[in-house]
């Protein structure tokens, strides 16, 4: 397979590109490393990665970001960098990508522990996550041309714990195994219109 993961020089992205390109051509794409550079909270950006990597097998999206920050410091500007980026960013893909897609591709989004088991300062990551937990529900009912379209939806993994364990008092951490499986399943499975949820 030929496959594009987006945030695929990241912490989780690196993990899941290496597994991945033992077996597959990957293209790995981001802000400022990657094969092919993209800011997917701008729609322009995303059509010239897609025009400059062409048809793809499977779209891997491990990128967009959200601001963290007590809800009561958090501006409306503050919201928006999460609709744009993690929300809009992601249903871009969608909408673009899957013009890229080889019959019967898949699209892989990822959200987060957040949806469903929110901490301080995350009300609008939350909000994102949900969002997209919706929003990947609904399109698999309508997306053509035998496409799959999931969400994987991590907790604090293994190795990032360190960064994140204050933000998430007593939370395990999710190995890093179940990580790369977690996206194994939902390119090289028969799941469609699923969140694919490993908390722990």
């Amino acid at each position: 397979m030929r496959i594009l993961i987006i945030g695929g020089e990241g912490t989780i992205g690196k993990v899941v590109s290496d597994h991945f390109s033992e077996e597959h051509e990957v293209i790995t794409a981001g802000r400022k490393h990657g094969d092919v550079t993209v800011d997917i909270a701008d729609s322009a950006s995303i059509d010239t990665m897609l025009e400059k990597v062409g048809r793809v097998d499977a779209i891997i999206c491990i990128a967009g970001e959200a601001k963290w920050a007590p809800f009561n410091a958090l501006s409306e500007e503050d919201f928006y960098i999460g609709l744009r980026s993690k929300l809009m960013g992601q249903v871009n893909l969608v909408r673009k990508g899957r013009n890229y897609l080889n019959p019967n591709g898949s699209i892989t989004l990822s959200t987060g522990i957040l949806a469903d088991d929110p901490v301080v300062k995350t009300s609008s990551a939350a909000m994102v996550n949900g969002a997209l937990h919706s929003f990947v529900k609904a399109v698999a009912l309508e997306i053509e041309s035998g496409i799959r379209l999931n969400v994987v939806s991590l907790g604090m993994v293994e190795d990032a714990y360190e960064k994140y364990k204050d933000y998430f008092p007593g939370h395990n951490p999710v190995p890093m195994e179940k990580v790369v499986n977690a996206y194994v399943r939902s390119v090289k499975g028969r799941d469609h219109g699923r969140i694919i949820k490993y908390y722990e």
